[in-house]
C-alpha cells in the first residue's frame, strides 16, 4: 500500500528539520503510528496520513484548517 511506504519515508526522516511558509522550522518524532511534532503536543497517527494522502496534491479540503498540523500541510504540496 502507498501509505506504508509513505509511513516507511516519514520514519527515515524522523529527525530532520523542515520549514514551515512563514520560516518557522519543526522536527518530528515517530513512535509506533504516530507522529509527534516539537512545535505542538499534537499527535498525528498514521491514519490521519492516509487520509490526507486520499485527497493527492490537488488538495481537495476546503481549508488548511482542515490539515491539522504543519506536517500534514508540507505534505500536501
Amino acid at each position: 500500500m502507498l501509505i506504508d511506504k509513505i509511513w516507511e519515508r516519514i520514519k527515515q526522516c524522523e529527525g530532520d528539520t523542515f520549514k514551515q511558509i512563514r520560516g518557522k522550522e519543526f522536527t518530528y518524532s515517530v513512535e509506533g503510528n504516530y507522529v509527534y511534532l516539537n512545535t505542538t503536543e499534537r499527535s498525528i497517527s498514521k491514519n490521519e496520513f492516509a487520509k490526507a494522502l486520499k485527497t493527492g496534491p490537488s488538495g481537495k479540503y476546503s481549508s488548511t484548517s482542515e490539515i491539522s498540523s504543519p506536517l500534514l500541510i508540507y505534505l500536501q504540496y
